[in-house]
């Protein structure tokens, strides 16, 4: 995935501007693709160039509001269709988790431990932004209700092996 391809797919709900664009996206993609401000305002500049998006409205302080074009829709549509995901096969902490023998048993389950920690830390996270969206019946809502679980689960599976993989440790 692109920052492009999620303001594309932002903007396919409904227009916004830049700040409404990071609020979104701070409190709905962030989880699972972080990006700046800084980023997000130059993708947005290359998107209008590229004929993608178009400014619908402009207001007071230079504020901009976006529009999806018939362009950035064609382009949002076949990314979704036609480019297949990025398996991403690296894993810093499955790399590290390879290499615990070299550490005492009570750093090896420390390290365990942390990671117990981090999941449980992250499956609160997510707990909070859940409670505080308005969730409606709308695509981001639907779609975004289900990444979310997704990130539920996956904190809670990464807790119970980390705690499984404690316990391996003699």
């Amino acid at each position: 995935m692109s920052l492009r391809h999620a303001l594309l797919g932002l903007l396919a709900e409904h227009p916004a501007s830049g700040y409404d664009l990071l609020k979104r996206f701070d409190t709905s993609l962030a989880n699972v693709w972080p990006a700046t401000q800084s980023q997000m305002y130059a993708e947005l500049s290359k998107l209008a160039d590229t004929g993608m998006i178009s400014v619908a409205a402009e207001g007071p302080r230079g504020r901009k509001e976006y529009t999806l074009t018939d362009e950035g829709l064609v382009e949002l549509r076949r990314w979704l269709t036609e480019t297949k995901p990025q398996r991403n096969t690296r894993s810093d902490i499955l790399l590290r988790v390879f290499f615990l023998g070299v550490l005492t048993p009570e750093q090896a389950r420390g390290y365990l431990t942390e990671l117990i920690e981090l999941s449980e830390q992250g499956e609160q996270d997510l707990r909070r932004l859940d409670e505080s969206i308005d969730w409606d019946d709308d695509d981001l809502s639907v779609y975004g209700r289900i990444a979310l679980e997704y990130g539920l689960r996956f904190n809670a599976m990464r807790r119970e092996w980390a705690e499984w993989a404690a316990a391996q440790i003699k």
